[in-house]
């Protein structure tokens, strides 16, 4: 009876963070390993992340489930600012992601929750996994770090293990965030480098630069205007894709400048392909991506977003990425990807570690059916 019962799909809740769309999209390759591995996936999202990943998996299971939807301000200075006033409102999220978790469990049964940086999603009869690279939290000030740990560490330690998208040893993609000197009391496993992203193919280069806009309001439509003032100015074609699925939005751009709302993985891949230079913010998804396919990036942190910030600086001094700040003038430093800097590209290889880490995953699920 045992062995039949084992056979019987794992049945996973997959929820990604609503803060832009790179913790969905690093949660298709995870999606697309489970389902490879027989398990039945659920995801729980609305909004533009339910949109996009209706599109990469159509017609899987999504339940809605609303969003932080933390606000961000047009200021650096006062960003930090803005995010602690609205501490309140995300503790009552998460209670509320955490009651929402309860009932859902009653009704589908999960097996397991894998929650990407949702920290309300841990259920303590269901094996739960929390997912993030931001082991250590950058803060402006040393004290509100230390207390940011404490505060991360609590929630991550009610989850059943920790799964880091990073290399556990040597050059590491996120630097100190991925691997601080402590770490959380639960399990932490390192699961290399998600991309949804096959090996690119080479192919004729259509545009000199792809620009990717991605990110919380009103900073992606901040960014968005100042790179189409400047693109007039610069030479070869140009390709922006909003990062906003589901919109049919149409906006005024130069002749040069091809403009589309979203692409669709396979879409997106043959664009990154057939472009020489790739431009976008520097959330950590994109640099594991674009990293990951070898592409020459001009990254634009979001101000006051202290986490891209250090990834660009890192970045910048590996010589695996060019960056600036969003208040600068721009066409200087476009010129500069092109002509001066130099990019030292890292070779980083298959990512195995994903397949084993699921595949190990699954045996404990089973295990605990036995």
């Amino acid at each position: 009876m045992n062995f039949v019962k084992n056979l019987r799909p794992k049945k996973i809740l997959v929820a990604p963070l609503d803060w832009g769309l790179g913790h969905a999209t690093r949660c298709i390759p995870i999606i697309k390993q489970l389902q490879k591995s027989g398990c039945t996936v659920t995801v729980a999202a609305q909004g533009g992340i339910k949109a996009l990943l209706e599109t990469e998996f159509p017609g899987i299971h999504i339940i809605p489930l609303p969003g932080y939807n933390v606000q961000y301000s047009a200021s650096k200075r006062f960003l930090p600012v803005k995010i602690l006033m609205q501490a309140p409102k995300i503790i009552r999220a998460i209670r509320r992601e955490h009651t929402w978790l309860q009932q859902q469990m009653s009704l589908y049964g999960f097996d397991a929750v894998i929650s990407d940086n949702r920290f309300g999603l841990y259920f303590p009869a269901t094996p739960s996994i929390f997912i993030t690279h931001q082991l250590f939290i950058q803060a402006p000030y040393p004290w509100l770090a230390a207390l940011i740990r404490r505060i991360n560490y609590r929630y991550i330690n009610r989850f059943h293990g920790c799964w880091v998208p990073d290399f556990e040893t040597g050059n590491t993609m996120a630097g100190k965030l991925s691997r601080p000197a402590k770490l959380p009391a639960v399990p932490v496993t390192y699961i290399g480098p998600l991309s949804r992203f096959d090996s690119l193919a080479p192919a004729l280069v259509r545009y000199e630069w792809m620009i990717i806009l991605s990110g919380p309001e009103p900073q992606r439509t901040i960014l968005e205007k100042k790179l189409l003032a400047v693109a007039p100015k610069l030479e070869g074609e140009i390709l922006l894709v909003r990062g906003k699925p589901g919109s049919e939005e149409v906006i005024t751009a130069p002749a040069k400048c091809t403009v589309v709302n979203h692409l669709a993985t396979a879409q997106m891949q043959e664009a990154i392909a057939s472009s020489n230079f790739i431009v976008s913010r520097c959330g950590y998804t994109t640099v594991m991506e674009m990293l990951c396919l070898g592409k020459k990036c001009f990254f634009i942190p979001t101000p006051g977003q202290t986490e891209q910030e250090y990834l660009a600086k890192h970045l910048v001094q590996q010589g695996w990425a060019y960056y600036c700040e969003q208040n600068e003038q721009l066409e200087a430093h476009f010129y500069r990807v092109k002509n001066t800097f130099k990019f030292n590209l890292p070779p980083i290889p298959g990512n195995r570690s994903l397949a084993e880490t699921i595949k190990n995953f699954i045996k404990l699920l089973e295990i605990r059916e036995t």
